[in-house]
């Protein structure tokens, strides 16, 4: 996939998950999962875009890891939502397949750019 087409995937990500954080519960539970979800799954796509700027490959390696981490720290977040019934899960089901195809992504590269070395 190319970086133009990732780039705009990441960020479609990024409003996703600013749009259900407006939607979680005005609860002491909604607000710090949806503090923390917020702040992972809006530095996918800033994170990724990071690491399309990177000067190296090490550097590339680098900023992807962190993508990875926040990603899948997105995924904790959104089945904590869902576990603790928040959310539903037909309400999150496809952000939630975004995310873990997003993470496959992400890894498959990360794997490449090390091989690659």
């Amino acid at each position: 996939m190319p970086d133009k087409d990732l780039k705009i995937r990441t960020k479609s990500f990024t409003i996703r998950i600013v749009k259900l954080c407006r939607a979680l519960p005005k609860n002491y539970e909604g607000s710090i999962i949806g503090n923390q979800l917020f702040r992972c799954g809006t530095s996918v796509g800033a994170n990724y875009r990071a690491a399309c700027r990177a000067r190296s490959k090490l550097e590339f390696i680098s900023k992807i890891g962190i993508v990875i981490e926040e990603c899948d720290e997105s995924i904790f977040w959104m089945e904590l939502l869902i576990d603790l019934a928040l959310l539903p899960f037909n309400k999150m089901e496809s952000l939630l397949q975004e995310a873990h195809e997003i993470l496959a992504i992400m890894i498959a590269s990360s794997n490449s750019a090390k091989k690659n070395l």
